[in-house]
């Protein structure tokens, strides 16, 4: 993953600046943490976690007093079913791979056009996104979800634009 999202897919003016980095913890599962690093700081972590957490921070779900797994994992997944991928700011490792697959096998302009915020994130980094297709996207900056603009403004300012 990481050679072919840091070597063979990022921009040129963006090599050494961004790092991707994927961990994998005994008895989790087989769920991993995925990590953008943008000159060596954490700017974005995708895992079950995060999003629980954002739930809880969020109002979706009471945080529970109780002690346990259980408790802390209550309502979980109908929160996953009932609140859509474009209306949080929080992902799983899991949304992270769906949404690195779609990528490889679509275009990049449906990348960047796409609804999932995933997908425009890997979109916005790839190589082959041309000046053109940046200029349209600054334009389209307000319309992004917060975490997501310093990766935009990463490229247009590493571009010149």
């Amino acid at each position: 993953m990481r050679k072919y999202l840091e070597q063979e897919m990022l921009a040129d003016c963006l090599h050494g600046r961004v790092r991707y980095s994927c961990t994998s913890y005994v008895g989790m599962d087989g769920c991993r943490v995925f990590e953008i690093y943008v000159d060596g700081e954490l700017l974005k972590r995708f895992s079950w976690e995060t999003v629980n957490t954002y739930f809880i921070e969020n109002g979706y779900k009471k945080k529970d007093t109780s002690v346990g797994i259980e408790a802390y994992w209550n309502d979980f997944w109908i929160l996953m079913d009932t609140v859509p991928i474009q209306a949080r700011s929080e992902y799983t490792d899991n949304e992270f791979c769906e949404a690195l697959e779609k990528y490889r096998n679509q275009s990049i302009q449906d990348s960047i056009n796409s609804e999932n915020p995933l997908e425009r994130m890997f979109g916005v980094l790839d190589r082959r996104v041309g000046k053109m297709t940046l200029a349209n996207a600054n334009k389209m900056l307000d319309n992004q979800p917060k975490w997501l603009v310093p990766l935009y403004r990463l490229r247009l300012d590493s571009e010149k634009m």
